[in-house]
């Protein structure tokens, strides 16, 4: 014993990984972090396939260590605590996340997932060669490749232009247009959340305009809906939430009040487009469309491109980019569903078949696109 306590700094820390570990045995697991705006990883069920599995979305090991991390006890004070030290310390980046300048920040991205690319590609493909629709397959640029002056000098970032348009060139269907549906030509403009991985509603608008002048269509004006203008300040984003950097700049989120005749989420009825209540919570921008949900149905009286007797009619699959984009859409169409694959109760073959549709957009940012793993459902 006299030995070991020589060593005070090997005592204080084995001491240390004992208390936290045996208090980590007590405690409950957290399904949803507040702090980071995310599902947390559940414990994962062991098995011998599961522990063989070689896929690493489906492996046991990284499940289980993903789960070690997620769950760990005094998480949200432990991720603070290195923020601040961190910060002191003069680093630009935290979990993940790269302070920019003028208070912008990024999520570090600099390599591809090629077979995921390649299946998610594939998975579209087989979509539409199955229903044979008029389609349009849109990716969305994250930030940094529309603010490349807010960057920190020298930093490796995914291409994701050359990317898209690699991905574009694998989708075969006869009816298919493909677009990168950038706000270009807006950079000086508050197009992208300083604090948060999504675009505002006035980048989401410029693009709107962009895609609905390439298909023909009149886009409303900002002057038409102004009367529906509506804010919310003190917006901290996803961003914050990783790296709780410290004195980050707010942000704050404008949406349109618009109108619409009818609006079902998974079967229930709603009385608008947005869900006020949520705009004052820490996950702000989930109030756009009730958030990320499997099935919505959107019924419009204003559609400025109505012809007498017929009925328009598309399809959204989409991710949570599109929320804040989607409600300018009832100026052009009829009716709009919007699926969301993470959510869908249903097949999406039972979907197709139950309902007609003049045309579908398949609508992604690039990053999601390339590591989401529920684009597989599209050919169920």
């Amino acid at each position: 014993m006299k030995n070991i306590l020589k060593y005070p700094a090997i005592v204080i820390f084995t001491a240390f990984i004992l208390c936290f570990s045996v208090l980590d045995l007590f405690k409950k697991d957290t399904n949803f972090s507040e702090m980071e705006n995310r599902v947390l990883q559940q414990r994962p069920e062991f098995s011998v396939n599961a522990l063989l599995e070689t896929s690493d979305d489906q492996k046991y090991t990284g499940k289980y260590e993903k789960y070690v991390n997620d769950q760990f006890i005094f998480r949200n004070e432990w991720i603070s605590l290195k923020s601040i030290t961190e910060t002191v310390l003069g680093k630009q980046e935290n979990n993940g996340i790269v302070y920019g300048k003028d208070g912008y920040m990024f999520e570090r991205f600099d390599s591809l997932d090629e077979v995921r690319v390649n299946k998610n590609t594939d998975f579209i493909n087989q979509y539409l060669q199955k229903y044979d629709v008029k389609s349009t397959v849109a990716l969305i640029p994250n930030a940094y490749m529309l603010l490349p002056d807010k960057l920190p000098y020298g930093l490796p970032m995914m291409n994701q232009q050359a990317e898209a348009e690699k991905i574009f060139a694998n989708l075969t269907s006869d009816k298919l247009s493909t677009v990168y549906l950038a706000p270009f030509e807006h950079e000086d403009e508050y197009i992208y959340y300083k604090t948060d991985h999504h675009w505002t509603t006035l980048g989401a608008y410029y693009a709107y305009c962009n895609l609905m002048q390439s298909k023909g269509k009149t886009p409303v004006e900002l002057d038409e809906i102004e009367q529906y203008k509506k804010e919310v300040p003190n917006f901290y984003g996803t961003y914050y939430s990783k790296a709780k950097k410290l004195n980050s700049e707010v942000d704050s989120i404008v949406y349109y009040d618009i109108p619409a005749a009818s609006v079902v989420i998974n079967g229930d009825e709603k009385t608008s487009l947005y869900n006020y209540p949520q705009f004052e919570k820490r996950d702000a921008y989930a109030g756009f469309l009730f958030g990320n949900n499997g099935l919505t149905v959107i019924k419009s009286d204003h559609n400025k491109d109505h012809n007498e007797g017929e009925n328009s009619r598309i399809l959204i699959i989409k991710d949570s980019y599109a929320n804040c984009f989607i409600p300018f859409l009832t100026y052009n169409y009829d009716e709009i569903y919007v699926v969301d694959l993470r959510g869908l109760a249903q097949r999406m073959s039972q979907l197709m078949s139950e309902n007609e549709f003049d045309e579908v957009l398949i609508m992604y940012n690039f990053k999601n696109f390339v590591t989401d793993t529920n684009i597989a459902r599209l050919i169920f």
